[in-house]
């Protein structure tokens, strides 16, 4: 399922909470499709939000130091996590 032509942008109010997240250096539960159809969901801290040939990607790491690029149109789902108390 590649669907690169089909990109849909997001609205203007989602991207500013993924601005938001990545000032305030947040981390967020996404689910997500990939390029392939599958589903994910992971918790990440988004790093950069990138415009490239009319589409529009997010950044990020996971908890574990791994990248991930993911196109905003393939989010389903994302959330702020709260700190945990110390």
């Amino acid at each position: 399922m590649n669907d690169d032509n089909d990109y849909t942008p997001i609205d203007c109010d989602v991207y500013s909470e993924y601005e938001v997240a990545i000032l305030h250096q947040q981390r967020l539960r996404v689910r997500w499709r990939d390029e392939a159809g599958g589903d994910h969901v992971e918790t990440l801290r988004p790093t950069d939000l990138q415009t490239r040939e009319g589409q529009e990607f997010m950044s990020a790491l996971t908890d574990h130091g791994e990248e991930r690029c993911i196109r905003l149109d393939h989010i389903r789902e994302a959330g702020v996590l709260k700190s945990a108390a110390k």
